[in-house]
């Protein structure tokens, strides 16, 4: 195993992390960690991670917090009347991971590259943000307690700005003080059918760029001074997850088929993690490291999560203005 490192799953879904030490506990109920699974609708899936100590801390490698997870097919198709109900759900959990006053300043951040599209879903819910806090000041009297002062901003990634997103925000936070940060960014998966069909929220913060290992300093409240809530959609796969998943599948399989007892049957069942990872760094060098897979339709599904969000974004800050309303505002 020279030159090779222990082969470890690559995600940035808490449900995720929950599965795998769920299966390796043997399904026992885990110390510390609370999960709830409900069906919102046909095809819609909430399920809520609530870590509650270090000793969940420690097990599933996150903050102390809640994760929210909305899963659902339908975010791939163009499903408007879905789409609007996500987004009413979203709306709703979210305000269950922070109250907000009426007259609190709330700043939106969209992280991530504008020029990679599987990386362009926070700039894209930025586009379509209600921003209000340079006309708060001005607003109808009809308009107060309706419309939040809202922010918004795409700071861009470290290769673009030579700036980190921790510096930038950090200097708009101690000018505009927001009673909350929003920051939205995509995020990496270990199961190929969770890639654009899954939201998930948090109220940790987030590490930007942690899904493919370009790993930055933490957006959180430690940090920023400020409550910090993260939005993300895995938008890519890591290949060499892929190819593991790939691969355990294949030989599940082959032992179905060998005869039980055979040399061939022990040579399966006894097939460590090690070797299987060592066929993997075969199959993909030179590209194990940075190597990430995204669906070919894309760029479409990116603009329709962006819209999703950004709707959710819109009728939780804005509790006086209707999801119907949410288009005519901005295209104005």
């Amino acid at each position: 195993m020279d030159g090779y490192n222990k082969f470890s799953i690559r995600t940035d879904l808490a449900i995720e992390s929950h599965e795998m030490l769920h299966t390796e506990e043997e399904g026992a109920a885990l110390e510390g960690i609370k999960v709830t699974v409900g069906e919102e609708n046909v095809g819609i899936r909430l399920t809520s991670i609530e870590i509650l100590n270090e000793e969940g801390s420690e097990k599933m490698g996150r903050p102390i917090g809640t994760y929210i997870t909305i899963e659902s097919e339908a975010m791939r198709d163009n499903d408007t009347i879905a789409h609007e109900e996500i987004a009413e759900i979203l709306a709703r959990e979210l305000g269950k991971l922070h109250c907000l006053g009426n007259d609190d300043v709330i700043l939106v951040a969209g992280l991530g590259n504008w020029n990679v599209t599987p990386d362009a879903l926070g700039p894209k819910v930025v586009e379509k943000i209600l921003v209000t806090r340079h006309i708060a000041p001005a607003m109808p009297q009809e308009l107060k307690g309706k419309a939040r002062p809202v922010s918004a901003i795409s700071p861009g990634v470290m290769g673009m700005t030579g700036i980190e997103t921790l510096e930038i925000l950090s200097g708009i936070v101690e000018h505009i003080r927001p009673s909350l940060v929003i920051a939205i960014d995509a995020l990496a998966a270990r199961q190929a059918n969770r890639i654009n069909t899954t939201i998930q929220m948090s109220n940790t913060g987030i590490h930007p760029g942690a899904g493919v290992g370009n790993k930055r300093k933490a957006l959180n409240q430690e940090t920023l001074g400020v409550p910090v809530i993260a939005i993300g959609v895995p938008t890519v796969v890591d290949a060499a997850t892929l190819v593991n998943d790939t691969l355990d599948r294949m030989l599940d399989s082959m032992i179905q088929e060998t005869e039980i007892g055979s040399e061939f049957y022990s040579m399966l069942q006894n097939l460590a993690e090690e070797e299987k990872y060592i066929l993997i760094k075969k199959i993909l060098d030179p590209y194990t490291g940075n190597m990430f897979v995204a669906t070919k339709e894309v760029d479409a599904v990116i603009e329709r999560l962006s819209k999703i969000i950004a709707n959710a974004l819109n009728i939780a800050l804005h509790p006086g203005i209707h999801l119907s309303d949410m288009n005519r505002y901005i295209e104005a």
